[in-house]
């Protein structure tokens, strides 16, 4: 039994598309990680903090409070950083999923191009920001392909 898994696993190391998922996992979640360092960067240059904490650099007291805001601009990166939240974690499950389901090199390829530079797109039309419908339209190309995905996936397995 435990050669079996082994030679499951060397399958799955040897699987290109597998290999493919792989990295452009890693690129759109190192992507959605920059966002995390470009809220602070935005918190530290517009000294809009959440948390009483964080202002401890700036004053004591009455005078920290005055950084405890919101800003327009830490907000929309928050909005972005949110939206790469609820759109590339269901890419990861789903994405494994549609790579282990067998589909065509090239075909596993365009999907995960088209997911991970349509969010990359999203990010810049987001934080730029560029004119509508370019934000939208980044989204929708994301979406779709990881609904197309899974498609793919309950076709070849539907086990429903």
């Amino acid at each position: 039994r435990s050669g079996e898994m082994a030679t499951k696993l060397t399958q799955l190391i040897d699987n290109e598309v597998f290999w493919a998922y792989a990295t452009y996992t890693t690129i759109v979640l190192l992507k959605m990680m920059l966002m995390s360092l470009i809220t602070a960067y935005f918190r530290i240059t517009r000294k809009a903090f959440a948390n009483p904490e964080d202002t401890a650099s700036f004053g004591k007291g009455e005078s920290a409070k005055k950084y405890l805001r919101t800003d327009a601009d830490v907000e929309r990166v928050r909005r972005g950083h949110l939206n790469d939240l609820e759109n590339i974690v269901p890419f990861l499950g789903i994405g494994l999923l549609y790579a282990l389901s067998g589909p065509e090199l090239s075909t596993a390829l365009l999907h995960f191009r088209i997911f991970a530079g349509a969010r990359i797109l999203h990010t810049f039309a987001y934080l730029i920001p560029l004119p509508q419908p370019s934000r939208g339209l980044s989204w929708a190309a994301g979406y779709v392909v990881t609904i197309l995905m899974a498609y793919k996936v309950l076709k070849t397995t539907l086990y429903l």
